[in-house]
């Protein structure tokens, strides 16, 4: 009699199943395999886990900037050109959930309706979900996902939250910043660190007043940022593009393939090593964290801790300490 497949073995066999699917250019099974990934599936860790050795050949684009720079309808233009260049794309567009309902519009793909009969572009709006740094807790492994699909590049449009906005840098190969005149975003992009993780800036809306203006201040404070490893072979262009008609769209991708041409020959200035590091690490702080929450829940023994910090005998940083140096003496 055979033995029935538990529910684990089950979730590993759909996992794989689709990353096959997956990997041979089924755009269903890629639909599938990005929800299952956004909700965190039972079968979210073995697709993962079998689409990662086809991943690596996309280039990844970041398109970032304030609120209202413009971001997805010059992210719809400049998809416009790379089809024209032959170039299949992927698309993810990070829209800001509802702190009280945690809902978001996930309307990017209402702007991009040229691209909808286009099967060279795959377009998915994602939830940030609440998280603080322009992207969806998921966003990576999607990008890899469309990329283990065969997609030649993928744009990933953050939220444009401003100046925390830095998480792109753990995404993207190549990453542009978006700004328009009159925000004053010269000064703010040194505030967020916009100005050492822009590869290329981008002042959209430039036949408004201060464009010319806005475009010399960004110069003068690249003057300012430092002598970085990755800014040794690259120094990053400042473009002016009117979206709307796709005026200067052009010269960004060119300015894209020349970063990536750069970041291909001197691997030093890529960022591939540092990101997966620093995944690794997250991940395993993640892990942690979530083992330890589990165990002190059950066993309870940070409730005497708790109680002393609410009766103001313990503050909450030495609470912390206590309660590690007790549980987690194995771990060092």
């Amino acid at each position: 009699m055979a033995t029935k497949p538990r529910p684990a073995d089950s979730a590993d066999a759909r996992g794989l199943e689709l990353a096959r699917r997956v990997v041979s250019g089924d755009w269903r099974a890629l639909a599938r395999a990005i929800t299952a990934i956004e909700n965190d599936d039972p079968a979210a860790t073995s697709l993962a886990a079998a689409l990662y050795p086809h991943t690596g050949h996309a280039h990844i684009i970041g398109v970032t900037g304030p609120p209202g720079a413009g971001k997805s309808t010059l992210v719809d233009a400049l998809a416009l050109v790379i089809r024209d260049d032959g170039r299949s794309i992927g698309i993810v567009a990070v829209d800001p959930s509802s702190p009280f309902t945690g809902g978001a519009v996930l309307g990017d793909r209402v702007r991009m309706q040229r691209h909808a009969g286009d099967p060279g572009v795959f377009i998915r709006s994602m939830a940030s979900r609440k998280t603080t740094g322009g992207l969806g807790p998921a966003t990576r492994d999607v990008v890899r996902a469309l990329d283990a699909s065969g997609r030649d590049v993928v744009l990933v449009e953050t939220v444009g939250v401003g100046q925390i906005e830095l998480e792109i840098v753990k995404v993207a190969d190549t990453v542009i910043v978006v700004t328009v005149p009159g925000l004053g975003d010269g000064v703010q992009s040194i505030k967020a660190g916009l100005l050492e993780i822009a590869d290329c800036f981008v002042v959209n809306m430039a036949d408004r007043p201060g464009a010319a203006a806005t475009v010399a201040d960004l110069k003068t404070m690249l003057t300012l940022g430092g002598s970085e490893e990755r800014r040794r072979r690259w120094n990053p262009p400042v473009l002016q593009t009117v979206a709307t008609s796709g005026q200067g769209v052009p010269e960004v991708w060119e300015a894209c393939q020349r970063h990536h041409q750069v970041l291909e020959a001197d691997e030093r200035m890529g960022r591939s090593h540092d990101r997966l590091r620093e995944e690794v690490i997250e991940a395993v702080q993640r892990r942690i964290g979530t083992l330890v929450g589990e165990q002190l829940r059950n066993n309870g023994s940070m409730e005497p801790v708790l109680a002393q910090v609410l009766r103001r005998e313990l503050d909450p940083r030495s609470a912390a300490r206590r309660i590690v140096d007790a549980n987690l003496k194995n771990l060092r």
